[in-house]
């Protein structure tokens, strides 16, 4: 048992004022939050240096062994006082540590390294406080303790192993968290977590896969996220030979450069892979923005190669595999593709699609043909067209202002334009200039008018229709207005102008 006169000695030591300070920056240290790191690690270094400067006026080293013979009070707070300090330092190291991560933009997929550093630090604080505060000689602790570390590295090897990859990958960054990845096995999938044991990809069918590190080192990847998620799809395409070359390819440039989904810069590539007389392989190289604009990429150029290839008068070669006679093959002479005509473009478009097949053929034999050269305005933005024109050939785009520069989008064969001025007496909301030679076909309100005065219910469908098309380009309409209040509208103007 302690007497009083021990206690108090104790408590008037200038080493027990010394535990007190430490024990308040232990107290500090979990009462600031974590997010204020920055506060954290200055409050710890402050508390660190006067520690230091404590210790170093009651002539204590804490990184030296004490040899002194001290009495049992003093050697307590010695020991303690040393034990305290290297906790000090410890985490002040780590709030380095951490500090430099958060610089760097790193935290996240760091934490492996960041966990192995701390845990370095951790045990070269403990092995210390085993040294300089009780004595024990680390070394032959060290030497004794390596039989167990052989026998527990064996029966955690699959472990271990997961965790050096680890390590090596985090080290190595051939990828980070958010970045997406394709592994030479066909798995790919966007990183949203790495630990010790395995890293964690979100993959297209929006599931998590779980790979062990040891696995992913030893695989090849390609980081699609790396230097961008700008990357090249490559679609090949085959032609029957019944045109030059030539030709085919000026109609496959066509083809990408009608295409809104793909990146214009650097400019598409078409290369002619392989001729024989079953077919013309045309290869495809295009780039899309990121990973999520693959499938509309692929979907859009397959239909656009379908509309340039029927416009042009080409013909899809038979798959590879399939057995054809040399007689069946189709040449440019017996080629025979069905042309596009004005009846074909009317039924595929959505604002006929109520009307009869004879209501479609006497509209076409109305239409006339209007050609543009490449370069030609077609129409000021706001400027209305009082035809309906549609695409038979070539590329027209939308840019949205007057100068030119930023497009809208991009129209092609079967595509077309004029509608909110044939039917509603509206402005386009966008400039149309023809990007390569143009050919439309072109239907008048004089043309129109006879089915609108045959069929009233017609225009409440094309004020519905229409309503649908200028709600994703009408950019003048005023925030919360009913979509009812729009058909209203135009079937108002519709009615007013065929009335008229």
């Amino acid at each position: 048992m302690f007497d009083a006169s021990f206690l108090m000695g104790l408590l008037n030591s200038p080493l027990f004022h010394i535990d007190i300070v430490g024990l308040v920056c232990i107290l500090v240290w979990y009462l600031l939050p974590r997010r204020l790191a920055n506060l954290r690690l200055i409050v710890q270094i402050g508390f660190f240096i006067v520690l230091t400067l404590m210790l170093s006026r009651q002539n204590v080293v804490p990184y030296e062994l004490d040899t002194v013979s001290r009495a049992t009070g003093d050697a307590i707070l010695i020991g303690s006082v040393k034990a305290i300090w290297w906790i000090n330092l410890a985490w002040a190291v780590i709030g380095f540590v951490r500090i430099y991560l958060v610089f760097e933009r790193k935290p996240r997929e760091a934490r492996l390294l960041q966990d192995l550093v701390v845990g370095a630090v951790y045990l070269g604080m403990i092995l210390s406080i085993i040294a300089f505060v009780f004595g024990v000689p680390v070394g032959t602790l060290i030497a004794t303790s390596g039989v167990f570390a052989i026998i527990l590295g064996l029966a955690l090897q699959n472990t271990l192993s997961d965790a050096f990859s680890g390590i090596a990958l985090n080290l190595g960054r051939p990828y980070v968290l958010g970045d997406w990845i394709v592994l030479s096995d066909g798995t790919e999938g966007r990183v949203i977590e790495t630990n010790w044991r395995s890293t964690h990809l979100m993959n297209a069918a929006h599931n998590v896969v779980a790979l062990p590190n040891s696995f992913l080192a030893k695989l090849g990847l390609i980081n699609v996220s790396s230097p961008d998620e700008a990357h090249v799809l490559t679609m090949t395409v085959r032609l029957a030979p019944t045109k030059m070359p030539s030709t085919i390819v000026d109609v496959m440039r066509t083809v990408l450069l009608s295409c809104n989904t793909i990146l214009k810069e650097p400019p598409p590539v078409v290369a002619l892979k392989q001729l024989d007389a079953h077919a013309l392989e045309v290869e495809l190289q295009f780039r899309v923005a990121n990973v999520s604009g693959r499938i509309p990429a692929r979907n859009e150029v397959l239909d656009l190669v379908y509309r340039h290839v029927k416009s042009a008068g080409l013909l899809l070669a038979r798959p590879a595999t399939a057995i054809v006679h040399s007689s069946d093959l189709p040449t440019e002479e017996t080629a025979a593709p069905a042309r596009v005509t004005p009846i074909e473009l009317i039924g595929a478009i959505s604002i006929f699609s109520g009307l009869s097949d004879d209501e479609k053929e006497a509209l076409a034999a109305t239409t006339t043909v209007r050609t543009y050269r490449k370069g030609d305005v077609i129409a000021a933005k706001g400027e209305m067209l009082s035809s309906l024109m549609i695409i038979r050939a070539g590329v027209v785009v939308m840019r949205r202002d007057d100068d030119m520069n930023e497009e809208a989008g991009r129209l092609a064969p079967g595509d077309f334009f004029g509608e909110t001025g044939l039917l509603a007496g509206l402005g386009e909301a966008s400039a149309l200039e023809a990007l390569t030679h143009v050919v439309v076909y072109e239907i008048d309100q004089q043309s129109f008018a006879p089915l609108l005065l045959d069929r009233p219910a017609m225009a409440e469908e094309l004020a519905l229709i229409l309503s649908r098309r200028t709600a994703l380009t009408d950019d003048a309409a005023a925030p919360g207005q009913s979509r009812e209040r729009s058909v209203l509208a135009l079937l108002k103007s519709i009615q007013t102008i065929f009335r008229s």
